[in-house]
């Protein structure tokens, strides 16, 4: 069984002005992300949307010292960019559809994912959004610790660092054994 975990497509990492935005490559790749949700969604696979929150001002979370803030809890930023967004709109009460806050970089961390995979005998993650060489690098660590098997989308992927984001890419597959798609 397999999922996908859609990784914090929000307008504050996509927007042009979004406050940590990835810029042009994450906005490149919106038509790619949408279409690989679709798929998972029309296959009847569990869809996982974990995005990052944030509270104002927080004094305890480590990232408010190497990031503005972002992702701020009840903005406009923390919705889910552009077309992505739409089709959240459409499918959000699917009960293969999970939203899911994450308050680090990895979607496992702090959060029910493993629980909710495992219940569901999910043993493959195929991951999308944003950004390579941060959370989507730090969510594939987890599952490789936690033995899931897995599959990048490469052309759903975007970092607002190409070197960082080519590095990532390689690690994935020569140091987790993931599948690059």
């Amino acid at each position: 069984m397999k999922a996908l975990i859609n990784i914090d497509y929000t307008n504050d990492f996509i927007a042009e002005e979004g406050a940590l935005s990835v810029g042009e490559p994450g906005r490149a790749i919106e038509s790619e992300v949408v279409k690989v949700t679709k798929q998972f969604v029309d296959n009847g696979d569990f869809v996982v949307f974990a995005v990052d929150v944030h509270d104002k001002e927080d004094p305890y979370h480590p990232e408010n010292s190497l990031f503005p803030p972002h992702n701020l809890r009840n903005t406009e930023g923390r919705h889910l960019y552009g077309a992505l967004g739409e089709y959240y709109n459409e499918v959000k009460e699917n009960p293969q559809v999970y939203f899911m806050d994450k308050t680090r970089y990895s979607a496992f961390v702090g959060t029910d994912l493993d629980i909710k995979l495992r219940e569901r005998g999910i043993t493959e993650v195929h991951l999308i959004g944003d950004v390579t060489d941060i959370c989507v690098l730090h969510t594939a660590i987890y599952a490789y610790s936690l033995q899931y098997k897995i599959v990048i989308h490469q052309q759903a992927v975007a970092s607002f660092n190409q070197a960082g984001h080519e590095w990532a890419l390689e690690h994935f597959q020569q140091s987790l054994g993931a599948t690059i798609r």
